[in-house]
């Protein structure tokens, strides 16, 4: 096993091993390093030099960190630019012990200290950092949360990333059918379909040197299957040997994310473990929210001679519906907004919004794209998928009033444009609509279209033509069914092709040449796919519907159905649909990763009923009429899932994520902001389905002006909101290192009428909250707070009126 690591599979509860935290190890001697005393370091909490252990350099090593200090020893180094701390430690305990690293004031992750042989004995654990300047606080602390009861000798701060590329653990990829992480390692290949997927970031399309990190002590090689992006690339030998062996291979990546998966195939022997990957010239993925392979441009940020809306939220005006609260309307010719490139960008996605027409159908209008001063091309919007009216679920008749759902999204390939080149988006006269309002530019380079994989059938060779607006349901339909025949894939090239139903699957994959190049386009509500067996793979296209109101009963998702075990959905746009994707009972097992979702009418996501081991990864959600991800245990419970590194935004109505009843699932490493009505940026919540039978996880978000104002119920809901409504919440909800920014309301809302049990806040940061930090309105029970700080809220840091027993631990301030 590779003892440099940064999360091993000790260090996280059952439900929080489903998120995707991204290890990446360097070597020490692969990069210049500065070594730091830790007893020459600032130390506090208990933490003291010492000397009755031999081994250590310099004059002494740090101790202390024994559980009389838990939650308060901790010994802080003032370092330069880095990229990689290499702390050198001894642990005599006989177990892998964790301290907390924080940086610059800020938790970045729980560490992981294997055991050394004994006290006089001498390891090192290495973690890859982003520090620029000078003047760098680095931490090692012993939180509550920590097992501590370590020594410490000295920190070797690197100047240089590690020649060996970027590193990524396998025990904290996606699992699926048997293998299991423990003690670093992943282990359990022992039968077919048994797989690991491990999200890798390449800076740009190319052959990487792809290195896999196993050990094999069986004495004989065994095999497993590689993927790459969910297609199979070769059978892998694994020699046997002693000690981490290396097998490497050539892969051609995609810019951006990438799938690199082994998995148990018939005619595979399994039998190893595997520690991690290695992607020589890879890129950090984000340590929050989704890594995504586009620059967003925020047009009230940008230069312009338009009108920059005053920023506001209150629900109806456009202004709440906005990025940051606020957005830029041009409505002269001549007006415009414009940003420059800092990296190169062939393509555009605009969030905007035009007039509505009288009748409530839309408009539909160009704006002209300049780069350099020059004109390029007239890019088409349309009013048809925004403005909806009326009471809930709301229809498109203006003279019901209530306007709302203002923005939607274009997407235009315009060329290739260097870094440094300015693009403005203009009014000319040839410009119809009245006004442009424009919220948000997301810049991308985007690679040329994918080729058909081997052993794919093509939906062209079934009748299916792009582009002509005929209907080729029947063609996909008679192309699946052919498919999984002759086990084989579906090909849908590049192109638009339209659909009226769904279209059914199970044990095939369907794929297309990349998002940008197909499109499958559904009509009069109706369309996108449905699972019903193991096995499903979809990936690599956009799903665009053409609805234009919400119908619960009569409109389809873009996804839905029963995806059995195996399944992945990868690399897929969903637009202009009811809901984007529906995952129902039966489901054990799906990886949904790089989906996009916008403009829904209602979910974005919803795992539903009997999902188990589920996980929706370094995925974007933009837009929604309902909640943007939810958990939904409607019956059966939602069990082991996961939302993990996705990125929410501006959900109009309900919760940036939803968990609803369930057992052992997480929310892990998300970025969630500007939720608009009847709202919470994370709502655990027994408000509908069955009560919760397991514990919650909610670690590492950041929400950013979250919470809202319900009106039906008159009442304001806070950024965190635990529910008790229909039912006790008295299994485990640990909700730890959260940052909670500029709330609408309440940052933290403890409500309504039932009991909440085994709450546990741990290190929540609070700043900026328009009522209370923490709110306890009318429920029993009991938390403990630890490390939770409130600062900026405007009512105070506590309303308790009802004497909600709360356990004060060590850190809170500020209420």
């Amino acid at each position: 096993m590779h003892r440099r690591r940064l999360i091993a599979a000790a260090a996280v509860t059952a439900a929080a091993a489903l998120g995707t935290a991204i290890a990446l190890v360097a070597h020490p001697a692969d990069a210049a390093t500065s070594t730091l005393q830790a007893e020459s370091a600032v130390l506090s909490g208990g933490a003291v030099v010492a000397t009755d252990h031999s081994g250590y350099t310099g004059s002494g090593f740090v101790a202390g960190y024994t559980d009389g200090n838990k939650g308060t020893a901790a010994t802080t180094f003032t370092v330069p630019a880095a990229s990689q701390l290499v702390l050198r430690y001894a642990n005599g305990t006989g177990s892998t012990m964790t301290l907390s690293l924080y940086v610059n004031g800020t938790k970045l992750r729980q560490i992981q200290l294997p055991a050394t042989a004994n006290w006089d004995t001498w390891s090192t654990e290495t973690e890859s950092v982003n520090l620029t300047g000078s003047g760098n606080t680095v931490a090692y602390r012993f939180d509550s949360t920590d097992s501590g009861n370590v020594n410490l000798d000295n920190l070797a701060v690197g100047s240089a990333p590690p020649s060996d590329g970027l590193v990524y653990e396998a025990e904290t990829g996606f699992l699926s059918g048997g293998p299991a992480a423990s003690g670093g390692m992943v282990s359990g290949f022992n039968g077919v379909g048994a797989r690991v997927i491990v999200a890798v970031n390449a800076p740009a399309a190319g052959n990487y040197a792809v290195g896999l990190r196993y050990t094999n002590s069986t004495g004989a090689a065994r095999t497993l299957s590689q993927y790459l992006n969910g297609i199979k690339s070769a059978q892998v030998s694994l020699a046997a040997g002693s000690g981490t062996l290396t097998n490497s291979r050539t892969l051609a990546l995609r810019a951006g994310l990438n799938l690199v998966g082994w998995q148990f195939d018939t005619g595979d022997s399994g039998g190893v473990a595997i520690d991690a990957v290695t992607v020589t010239g890879g890129s950090a993925l984000a340590t929050r929210g989704a890594t995504v392979p586009y620059t967003e441009f925020r047009a009230a940020d940008q230069t312009t001679n338009g009108t920059k809306l005053a920023a506001g939220r209150a629900y109806l005006s456009m202004a709440s519906e906005a990025t940051g609260r606020s957005a830029v309307q041009l409505a002269a010719t001549g007006q415009y907004v414009q940003f420059t490139l800092t990296k190169p960008a062939n393509a555009l996605t605009i969030r905007y919004s035009i007039p509505d027409s009288g009748d409530g159908a839309g408009l539909t209008a160009p704006i002209s794209l300049y780069a350099n001063g020059s004109h390029v091309q007239d890019i088409s919007l349309t009013s048809r998928y925004s403005w909806v009216y009326g009471a809930y679920p709301y229809t498109n008749v203006p003279s019901q009033g209530s306007a709302h759902h203002f923005f939607d999204e274009t997407r235009a390939m315009i060329g290739s444009w260097p870094a440094g080149t300015v693009l403005k988006l203009q009014k000319d006269a040839s410009d119809t609509a009245s006004s442009y309002t424009i919220d948000v530019v997301d810049a991308e380079q985007v690679d040329a279209a994918y080729a058909a994989p081997a052993n794919f059938v093509s939906v062209q060779s079934y009748g299916a033509t792009a582009g002509d607006g005929s209907d080729d349901t029947a063609a996909f339909n008679n192309a699946v069914s052919a498919a999984r025949s002759a086990g084989r894939g579906v090909w849908v090239p590049s192109g638009t092709f339209d659909i009226t139903s769904r279209v059914n699957l199970a044990g095939v994959a369907v794929r297309g040449a990349g998002q940008w190049y197909t499109t499958i386009k559904g009509h009069n509500g109706k369309g996108g796919f449905f699972a019903t067996g193991a096995g499903v793979t979809i990936a690599d296209l956009t799903i665009s519907g053409d609805v234009t109101y919400r119908d619960d009963a009569g409109f389809d998702t873009g996804i839905e159905g029963n995806f059995g075990t195996g399944s992945l959905l990868f690399d897929v746009r969903i637009e202009h649909t009811k809901v984007g994707m529906w995952i129902d009972s039966g489901t054990n097992g799906l990886y949904a990763a790089g989906i996009r979702i916008a403009n829904t009418f209602a979910d974005g996501v919803n795992l539903h009923a009997n999902v188990q081991n589920t996980r929706v990864d370094q995925s974007t959600v933009r837009n929604t009429g309902d909640d943007a991800l939810a958990m939904f245990s409607d019956g059966t419970a939602v069990t082991g899932c996961a939302f993990t590194f996705d990125t929410v935004q501006t959900p109009l109505l309900a919760n940036a994520v939803g968990v609803y009843g369930g057992n052992g699932n997480a929310v892990t490493d998300n970025l969630l902001s500007d939720t608009v009505t009847g709202s919470a940026g994370v709502a655990v919540s027994s408000r509908f389905g069955i009560p919760f039978s397991g514990p919650t996880t909610v670690a590492r978000n950041t929400l950013t002006r979250t919470g809202g104002y319900e009106p039906n119920w008159q009442t304001n809901l806070g950024a965190l909101w635990i529910y008790a409504d229909q039912s006790d919440i008295t299994t485990p909800v640990t909700v730890s290192d959260n940052s909670i920014v500029d709330s609408t309301y309440q940052a933290v809302l403890l409500s309504y009428g039932h009991r909440i049990g085994n709450l546990l806040l741990d290190h929540v940061a609070v700043s900026g909250a328009g009522t209370w930090g923490i709110d306890v309105n009318n429920v029993t029970g009991a938390m403990t707070a630890n490390y939770v700080t409130v600062t900026g809220a405007a009512a105070g840091g506590l309303n308790n009126p009802g004497g909600f027993t709360i356990t004060r631990g060590p850190g809170n301030s500020g209420w």
